[in-house]
């Protein structure tokens, strides 16, 4: 067979006769061989290929390259100009200014879960704000924030501040000091005195360096498809397992206690012994406080999510509860009569920028790394959904650029790692964002806090910050209410969401990522192990086959046995592939053809003992040669429907290959029908055709043509049908 051709069997109506091809013949099939010619694919040199790749991405080749790839790396240049100042303005500024006010009390509630001074979330979502408006390519997108990420971070900041020897929260009230010889910090200097704080901030500020640097990598390697590997219920079931886990680090804040954070495995259960070690020593202020807040921001949350649709924008009560605790706080002295906890001195302006300390990345690569996957995942989740929601394009790889950098810019200035943030998108579409000039306005609003505002917080209470980050995780926990529905829609994804929400609670939330995406990646391969095999008949007098036990009123075709097997066949699955094919066609050539030897071996003995002159010779080699197929065998050609087989490997052509020759051995023809094109070439380049076989070289459009073939076959050595 030429190489570069393929022969497919069509069975085609024709009115012309073998004879005379101007005689007609009513309702004659003829079966016909089509050779379709391939075409052969110029492989460019790989020369050719870098130099064009090169070209593609370099900013100084020429003028018009360099333009495209500013335009396309900085994507405000492309839609500012054409942006529709009396469409779009009003519901930018709405947007901006709403979200902005949002962003206040949650920025300053979640730098406690990452373990910083609030005056740094402040800054994390000013900067983000601005650079995302920049770089990215989602219009809706809000990115600041995150509070998977937040305790992520925190974690690795716990970390790494109890191994430089720094006392934690639980065991002194005392700010202890720290010789910064570990840091090896150019910027810091030998021998700088660095307190907690400090070294907390440093901490946090590397692990979102090293983690925007691995984002704008996998940008520059164009990996932006790895998000399409975490699914929907992968990255849901990991948000509500890290939200448990968030929600028992805030407790403590809420009975106002001074307790170390679990470190490790198993940080929920440790967490919640210490808890309930410590119980007595809880403080009524805080609690009070703690409750009253939530009395106030559970219900009113629910009223926004409720009348969001007649509300033109949601009510800020988060701003309301932050404004009243504080006066209250301050006015009543509760730091100092009651001892509560409070958010402290939060200076205003800027810090002068400082690099991230080059010695702890090490210790904190493998951290970030997952850090980075998480954010990159939900960012793009949320852009690609908003993107289809409002019918435009986002660019995977811009959105790993606009994040990566929306984390390394800002680890300059202390700030820690950002990614999208439901919530606040859903607040900026249902206000009216139309681009991210929107998010320009968000800063300014913030802006604005650090330069004036920020001071004014001082007296407010831990407690307060942490009921605002348990309130807003209502919409992660709710998801245990879905489990029912998502066991009945699909079992397999339910199991993945359990498997996933369970380690990152239960044992460790980055565990808890990696164990989902293998969880994931096994129940694909389960799903390719345990494919259905089914045996088709066919519909009425139609051309369509389905599964005979699946349906009423299918037909068996006499004589004719069709297979279909639902999933690729490769190394993993072609041993499976072999033993679901015998089991639902009733005949096993391999145990067949053991049969056999058995059967003659006894008959030869049988003859032996009888002695010889009532059998001749001849009779034994008769006997010998002949072929009894099995009263069970009641087909004579096998058809496998190919449909869903969307490759071969090695492996599954020469299962195919030895299927055809142990069912030829017995008599039985084996066909191949709906191949696709990669299939066929697989089949071609594995030598499934030999040049000797003329019979297998048959592969067939349909599943009709293939069995109408077969009868004809069985029409040659018997009963011929006539219109073959």
């Amino acid at each position: 067979m030429n190489v570069n051709s393929e022969y497919m069997m069509a069975t085609l109506r024709t009115a012309v006769d073998e004879n005379d091809s101007n005689s007609v013949s009513k309702d004659s099939d003829l079966q016909l061989a089509i050779v379709l010619e391939r075409r052969e694919k110029t492989e460019e040199p790989l020369k050719t290929v870098f130099a064009r790749r090169l070209q593609k991405h370099c900013f100084c080749s020429s003028a018009q390259i360099a333009k495209a790839s500013v335009l396309r790396f900085i994507p405000i240049l492309q839609w500012l100009p054409r942006y529709h100042l009396k469409e779009w303005l009003l519901g930018d500024i709405m947007s901006g200014l709403i979200v902005g006010i949002l962003l206040v009390p949650q920025s300053i509630a979640y730098s406690l879960l990452a373990g910083q001074e609030p005056i740094y979330g402040l800054y994390t979502s000013f900067f983000s704000s601005i650079i995302y408006s920049f770089l990215g390519t989602s219009r809706h997108v809000s990115v600041g924030i995150f509070g998977v990420l937040c305790l992520l971070v925190g974690q690795v900041v716990d970390r790494e501040v109890a191994a430089a020897g720094y006392i934690t929260e639980g065991y002194s009230n005392k700010t202890t000091s720290f010789i910064l010889g570990r840091l090896g910090n150019d910027t810091a200097g030998a021998g700088l005195v660095c307190d907690k704080s400090c070294y907390a901030i440093m901490v946090g500020a590397t692990v979102t360096f090293t983690a925007g640097v691995y984002q704008v990598m996998m940008g520059l390697l164009q990996v932006g498809f790895v998000s399409v590997y975490l699914s929907d219920s992968l990255l849901s079931g990991f948000a509500t397992g890290a939200s448990l886990t968030i929600l028992t680090s805030q407790l403590k804040y809420l009975l106002g206690l001074k307790l170390p954070r679990a470190q490790g495995w198993f940080t929920l259960i440790k967490t919640w012994f210490s808890l309930l070690q410590n119980m007595a020593d809880t403080n009524l202020c805080d609690l009070f406080t703690s409750l009253l807040c939530l009395l106030v921001l559970v219900p009113t949350k629910e009223l926004n999510e409720r009348f969001k649709t007649r509300l033109k924008a949601p009510i800020p009560w988060e701003l309301f509860v932050v404004i009243a605790a504080t006066v209250a706080s301050h006015f009543g002295c509760f730091q100092e009569v009651y001892g509560s906890d409070v958010a402290g001195t939060i200076p205003t302006g800027f810090l002068p920028p400082q690099m991230p300390s080059w010695s702890l990345i090490p210790a904190v690569a493998v951290d970030a790394f997952s850090i980075a996957v998480v954010g990159f995942a939900i960012t793009v989740s949320l852009s690609e959904m908003f993107a289809k929601k409002h019918g435009y394009q986002v660019d995977p790889n811009q959105e790993m650029y606009a994040i990566g950098f929306c984390n390394i810019l800002p680890s300059f200035f202390r700030c820690f790692t950002t990614s999208a943030a439901l919530t606040k998108t859903l607040v900026k579409e249902s206000t009216g964002c139309k681009t991210q000039l929107s998010g320009l306005v968000t800063a300014l609003v913030l802006l604005l806090v650090l330069l004036l505002i920020a001071p004014l917080f001082y007296s407010l209470q831990k407690c307060v910050l942490a009921v605002i980050i348990i309130v807003n995780l209502s919409g992660a926990l709710r998801k245990f209410t879905e489990i029912p529905q998502m066991w009945h829609v699909n079992r397999v994804d339910a199991s993945i969401w359990l498997i996933t929400a369970a380690t990152s609670a239960l044992i460790n939330t980055e565990l808890g990522l990696l164990v989902g995406v293998l969880v994931s990646a096994f129940c694909v391969l389960v799903r390719t192990q345990r494919a259905q095999g089914l045996e088709l008949g066919r519909v009425g007098t139609s051309e369509l086959y389905e599964d005979l036990a699946g349906y009423h009123g299918i037909q068996s075709q006499p004589g004719i046995a069709i297979f279909r097997y639902e999933s690729p066949i490769y190394y993993a699955n072609q041993s499976l592939f072999k033993k679901c094919l015998y089991h639902r066609l009733g005949l096993d050539p391999v145990k067949e053809k053991v049969h056999r030897k058995k059967l003659e071996k006894n008959r030869k003995r049988e003859g032996q003992m009888r002695a010889g002159e009532n059998r001749t010779k001849g009779q034994e080699a008769e006997m010998t040669t002949n072929v009894f197929l099995p009263v069970k065998s009641s087909f004579h050609s096998v058809v496998i429907d190919c449909s869903p087989v969307l490759f071969l490997d090695t492996a599954g052509v020469n299962s195919l290959k030895e299927v055809y020759e142990d069912y030829k051995e017995l008599g039985v023809k084996v066909l191949l029908a709906q191949c696709n094109f990669s299939v066929r070439a697989s089949l071609q380049r594995g030598g499934y055709y030999p040049d000797n076989d003329g019979e297998r070289e048959h592969v067939f459009f349909t599943i009709s043509d293939a069995v109408h073939y077969a009868q004809c076959l069985s029409g040659e050595n018997g009963a011929c049908d006539p219109h073959c």
